[in-house]
């Protein structure tokens, strides 16, 4: 999740889907006013604890937070092929990741239940939107797309904040910006005219959207957080497993109330044309996927900050792709390949015009 997705899923001052880290020192200082960051002195950055020495590692923990956030897509896919729901499917990966970190999360905290309750406002909020909302907009998608257009369309986040900015506040974006918005629209127009097998499905795109705006939701949330926050800061570990109970009671609750189906199923699934027992997902998505996945994704962007932690994380686009092809087979045709490559090349743009 970030990557506008959350410590993610996703892009972070998250790390995607996809998606996501600790919002609350995720980045620099915002002004209220604009909502722009902003611009830090190299001794600033340094005593924020992003930056400098802990540049290497921090790259390191981001490609492999989105080469794990990739085969989220992948795991998903298989389960719901097999019966699963998409909510179940969320369900079950929230829940193992919650069990897998309870431990280390208990250890990190130490008895100091003050920072979980001082932060408890962010750790729901982490949890409904970063894990809850983004999650299982995107497993719907990929329910009805490919994994790999999927996760291009939940990039459009970043498109949606640029537009949201000059909308809402009235900061215009820049040439780049507007280049780079053109190029992700003008690909998306190229995925919305395929059919056929391997086409787009207009209700995935539209789950896939509102996957990115969940993303974009999240990062706007964060970027207020941040530098209202003082003090000892939220352990990763911490966070992550907080986020995913609460992401896992809200599923659970939209489902007794059936608001969402929750359908669950013990059939074998097909990976790399091979039947493997359903498990075999399942702990992917919990351990993998969310776990190891978020925890990773924190630590990046603790040491990188948000803007060179989301370039990293967008690594997470060509994971997921890769891993659908090789595990599910999933080919992109000429028109699909080209309509993602210009949208990715409209996020970069994006990003890279980035105050």
């Amino acid at each position: 999740m970030p990557t506008l997705r959350a410590p993610d899923d996703r892009i972070v001052p998250a790390a995607g889907g996809g998606t996501p880290a600790n919002p609350a020192d995720a980045g620099p200082a915002v002004d209220r006013r604009t909502l722009r960051p902003q611009t830090l002195r190299p001794q600033t950055r340094g005593r924020l604890g992003w930056g400098g020495a802990g540049q290497g590692t921090g790259i390191g923990l981001g490609l492999a937070s989105a080469m794990l956030f990739g085969t989220s897509g992948t795991f998903g896919s298989a389960l719901i092929g097999a019966g699963w729901s998409p909510a179940a499917a969320v369900l079950a990966r929230v829940c193992v990741a919650a069990l897998t970190l309870t431990v280390p999360a208990l250890i990190a905290l130490r008895g100091r239940w003050h920072l979980l309750r001082r932060s408890a406002r962010l750790v729901v909020t982490y949890g409904l939107v970063g894990v809850a909302a983004c999650q299982v907009c995107y497993f719907n998608a990929i329910a009805r797309m490919d994994v790999g257009i999927s996760i291009l369309l939940e990039y459009l986040g970043i498109v949606i904040i640029v537009g949201w900015l000059w909308a809402r506040h009235g900061q215009r974006p820049r040439p780049l910006t507007v280049l780079g918005g053109i190029a992700a629209l003008s690909g998306l127009a190229l995925m919305l005219q395929l059919s056929g097998s391997g086409g787009v499905s207009l209700a995935g795109v539209l789950w896939a959207l509102a996957a990115a705006v969940a993303m974009a939701t999240y990062f706007f949330q964060s970027a207020q957080k941040t530098g209202a926050d003082g003090g000892e800061e939220l352990p990763a570990t911490v966070l992550t497993w907080g986020g995913m109970v609460s992401g896992a009671a809200a599923i659970a609750l939209l489902g007794l109330v059936r608001l969402v189906p929750l359908r669950f199923a013990a059939a074998d699934v097909t990976l790399q044309s091979m039947r493997v027992s359903w498990v075999v997902p399942v702990l992917g998505l919990g351990v993998l996927a969310a776990a190891i996945a978020y925890v990773t994704g924190i630590g990046a962007v603790r040491r990188l900050g948000p803007k060179l932690g989301s370039f990293v994380a967008m690594a997470e686009v060509l994971f997921a792709a890769g891993f659908a092809w090789v595990l599910l087979h999933q080919v992109p045709t000429g028109m699909q390949f080209l309509g993602g490559l210009l949208i990715l090349a409209g996020v970069v743009a994006v990003r890279l015009d980035e105050s």
